[in-house]
């Protein structure tokens, strides 16, 4: 595509309302696309995940465990292996609406078995139990948001 071909596409745009104009000639291309005046546009930001306060108890400084600052939340969480998400998405306790969830508290479990899924940009992610054991609380209800590193199961 020569050069003048670009201007004039460049000019057709500015005098029209469009936002962008692409014309692909053969395996040419070309792409022009403009920000109407007296606006901006955002640029897209890279957030870091949020951790909540529950999330840094199992390394809490003696002063914090002499003070009990952090004993409401440790008082929810039964003595046992705690499995976290392991990433942001919804979490799911079953394999589908209709079907029974994947453990229930009092159920035993082996190190590998699936407990529930999270759901992130379309992709179904099983999370397993990292021991073997017997499941003592489901911190996350089926069909919520979860947050990285949120305690969802105790199994002890």
């Amino acid at each position: 595509m020569d050069l003048r071909k670009i201007k004039k596409l460049i000019d057709l745009l500015e005098e029209s309302n469009l936002a962008e104009i692409e014309i692909k000639e053969g395996e040419e291309s070309v792409r022009l696309a403009r920000t109407p005046r007296g606006s901006y546009v955002a640029q897209p930001m890279q957030h870091a995940p949020i951790a909540h306060a529950p999330a840094p108890m199992p390394m809490q400084s003696p002063t914090e465990a002499a003070t009990g600052s952090v004993g409401k939340a440790s008082a929810e969480l039964p003595d046992g292996d705690i499995v976290r998400a392991p990433m942001v998405g919804t979490f799911y306790a079953s394999p589908a609406p209709d079907k029974p969830a994947f453990v229930s508290v009092g159920q035993a479990v082996k190190a590998g078995d699936t407990l529930g899924i999270i759901e992130a940009m379309k992709m179904f992610n099983p999370i397993e139990a990292e021991v073997s054991g017997t499941v003592l609380k489901v911190m996350a209800e089926s069909g919520q948001p979860v947050e990285f590193d949120q305690p969802l199961f105790v199994i002890g």
